[in-house]
């Protein structure tokens, strides 16, 4: 049987009062239950705004980014008004120059402040064209806690000064002034209603990934182990990314990277040159500098189709500088050039007499980009080649100024045609112009780089001579080479083969490369080599035969005329100690020819350098190089006297006009007694020379009670005391044919 559901009554059963009272809670128990949830609203919104959850990792990588632009904008500024101020000392102190007939402090001055500007201008050039790297995880973690720090930081001083106002609220208040008392609680109160609200944790939304900074991949991170970014690595433009059916345009039209670059991959497809990526963009005084990589073969395609680039950028002959680079065979340099690259390239640097070694590096000049070019000539033998109107004298002097502000050289000019080294003449120790001269000097060197390198061991100075002002070092330059004669090159040639070791070099300048200028091929065999304005065959006998598909192109340097200097003193070079061979073109610092006279004038007022007496000591025990010997008969009667002679250094110093240094009289006594002899003998004898035995037996009969008992050691060490050194190769003498002994004007000479 079923059973029946009794029907829903149509009214509400009736609860009794003491139960409702019983469930519902009072007012203050609703109000504080209200509270409680809201006070953990505030505290857990408190806790995330502390630990700065409401900033997701995308916001902090902004912050970070903005805060690293910042400061290197702030120290780019602090670096331009560094440069400002120093161009305006600089100003004063050429004003000053000027004014100054003597110059030599104010030139000082005016080094002092050029040198510095040089460098903070250098700084300041290389800020401006780093780019700023995305921030670090380290760099973003650092953001953070910094958010942090501050937010505790306000919270602190937001808490105590609420305390504050709030004291003085209730001071207003008890005299009558309630309004900010009720200004800060209806403060409150707001603030209250805006941390105390409905709070779910990261609420702000937390990115579904890391978001990466809107620059190229290469930047997104620093490299790895402090590498450095790799050349070429901030592409700019692919040739994939061109527009469709864009056309060449002249480059005075690009205005951004991204037109530069688009600007060249337009020029580089209108020529066939398989240029596909352009990088590194960076805008110059004078124009452009990027990077580009060519998809196939090598960058030699731009350097042959530089002209018809040059005329797609509608730029002037030689706008287009390519550099091939080494570290990436695909990629070069490219300058495209609208000015001139060295105008800001900083002067001389004054330097004080004897404040360099020969060791040191000392800067000369300065690259298309800006970098320094240094140079130390210690055992460098150097070759510098230019057409005329190159600028050869102008290097040469450049470098001589260098090394005459050494304690520990001697510099020597040669030049049988021009001036050489004219405006440093006080300070060369020998000048000569004449061919006996410059023969002379070229033999006396090389037979003393043959001593040295017999007395290195000696003196343990190990595998190379060591300078020092005792022990000088010897700086020849020799202008004008292919003017010289056969014997002269002949000379140089065989010093360039010994005298690196033992610090006897020779800077050569001249118009060609080839052999018919050097009177042999040695251009590539040469240490340091370099080309300014040529033609294309001397940049190939120098450079060797594929330098100029390697970039170098010192045959598109055009030498000055009357009026223009133009490229005059640009070069291009090779061997330069401490640097890489790279293909890019170098201007050396042009001095002014007051300066130099100055200059050499503060050099020989502080003293010149003379060989060591060691070195003049072990030239006696060398033999001269054949080509220089008299040639004799069967009779022993000349046949053809030397072509040259080995002079003392105080006779080379008479033949070139060059003042001796001072020296003492040789002082009466038994020194100056068997000189004197000696001479009165030859004479008597009629000859010019003696060995050493047959002198002795000379003596013995010209003065038997002095020289009766003594013997051939006695006498020698009676000539060195005296100066005359020890005994000298004197050539063939009967069917002797190089004996040792003394020559009468050698004696004559010590009197």
């Amino acid at each position: 049987m079923a059973t029946e559901i009794p029907p829903r009554p149509d009214y509400e059963p009736e609860v009794a009062a003491a139960s409702i009272e019983q469930d519902e809670p009072t007012r203050g128990e609703q109000m504080k239950t209200a509270f409680a949830v809201q006070r953990g609203h505030a505290t857990a919104r408190t806790k995330e705004w502390l630990a700065t959850d409401d900033i997701d990792d995308a916001e902090i990588m902004q912050i970070a980014a903005e805060r690293k632009q910042r400061k290197h904008d702030e120290k780019i500024a602090r670096n331009q008004g560094n440069v400002a101020d120093l161009h305006a000392r600089f100003a004063v102190a050429k004003a000053q120059f000027e004014d100054d007939d003597e110059g030599i402090k104010s030139h000082s001055a005016l080094a002092s402040y050029a040198r510095r500007l040089s460098v903070e201008e250098s700084k300041l050039q290389a800020l401006q064209a780093q780019p700023v790297m995305p921030p670090t995880d380290r760099e973003i973690a650092n953001t953070r806690t910094g958010k942090k720090a501050g937010r505790v930081g306000l919270l602190v001083v937001g808490s105590l000064g609420s305390l504050s106002a709030l004291g003085a609220a209730l001071s207003e208040a008890v005299q009558g002034q309630p309004l900010l008392l009720g200004a800060i609680g209806a403060g409150a109160t707001w603030g209250w209603y805006v941390i105390s609200r409905p709070f779910v944790s990261g609420q702000a939304g937390e990115a579904p990934f890391a978001l990466a900074p809107a620059l190229p991949a290469t930047f997104q991170a620093d490299p790895a182990g402090g590498a450095t970014p790799i050349v070429g690595g901030n592409v700019v433009m692919s040739v994939k990314q061109l527009p469709e059916g864009a056309k060449p345009y002249p480059i005075r039209h690009a205005r951004t990277a991204d037109q530069l670059a688009q600007c060249v991959l337009l020029a580089a497809r209108a020529e066939n040159v398989p240029i596909v990526e352009v990088s590194d963009v960076q805008r110059q005084p004078w124009g452009w500098q990027c990077v580009v990589r060519v998809g196939e073969g090598t960058p030699e395609a731009i350097i042959e189709k530089s002209g018809d680039l040059e005329t797609r950028f509608d730029l002037p002959t030689n706008g287009v500088r390519p550099q091939p680079l080494k570290v990436r065979r695909a990629c070069a340099v490219l300058r495209l050039v609208d000015g001139n690259p060295f105008a800001s390239a900083p002067g001389l640097s004054y330097r004080a007499p004897k404040s360099l070694s020969i060791l040191d590096a000392f800067r000369n000049g300065t690259s298309v980009g800006g970098d320094p070019l240094e140079l130390s000539l210690a055992g460098v033998m150097g070759l510098w080649v230019a057409a005329s109107g190159g600028g050869k004298t102008g290097i040469l002097q450049a470098l001589a100024e260098g090394v005459t502000a050494c304690r520990d050289n001697i510099t020597i000019d040669l030049d049988p045609f021009g001036d050489g080294l004219e405006d440093l003449g006080d300070a060369v120790r020998i000048t000569a112009r004449a061919n006996e001269q410059i023969e002379a000097v070229l033999l006396f060197f090389l037979v003393m780089a043959k001593g040295r390198a017999r007395l290195r061991a000696k003196l343990g100075m190990g595998k190379k001579w060591q300078p020092s002002p005792e022990r000088p070092a010897v700086t020849i330059f020799f202008d004008e080479l292919p003017k010289a004669s056969s014997l002269a090159k002949r000379l140089y040639n065989d010093l360039l083969l010994v005298g690196r070791k033992e610090l006897i070099v020779v800077q050569a300048a001249s118009q060609g490369g080839q052999s018919s200028y050097l009177g042999a091929n040695i251009a590539q065999m040469v240490a340091l080599k370099a080309v300014g304005p040529c033609k294309v065959e001397d940049t190939r006998s120098v450079f060797g035969d594929g330098s100029v598909r390697e970039g170098y192109l010192p045959h598109k340097l055009s030498p000055a005329t009357a009026t223009d200097p133009k490229d005059a003193g640009h070069i291009f070079i090779q061997g330069v100690p401490g640097k890489a061979d790279e293909p890019i073109e170098y201007a050396i610092h042009e001095v002014p020819s007051d300066v130099l006279r100055r200059l050499a004038q503060e050099r020989l007022e502080a003293g010149l350098l003379d060989p060591d007496q060691d070195s003049l000591d072990a030239m006696r025990g060398v033999d001269l190089p054949e080509y220089v010997e008299p040639e004799y008969d069967k009779d022993g009667d000349i046949k053809k006297p030397a072509p040259v002679e080995l002079l003392t250094w105080e006779q080379l110093l008479r033949l070139c006009g060059a003042q001796p240094a001072e020296r003492d009289p040789l002082e009466d006594g038994a020194p100056r007694q068997a000189v004197e002899d000696s001479v009165a003998v030859m004479q008597k004898a009629d000859v010019d020379r003696m060995k050493t035995e047959a002198l002795l037996g000379a003596l013995r009969d010209y003065d038997p009670d002095t020289y009766g008992e003594m013997d051939a050691d006695a006498l020698k060490a009676l000539m060195k005391t005296a100066g005359a050194g020890s005994p000298i190769t004197l050539g063939p003498i009967g069917e002797e044919k190089n004996p040792r002994g003394f020559k009468r004007d050698r004696l004559r000479h010590l009197l």
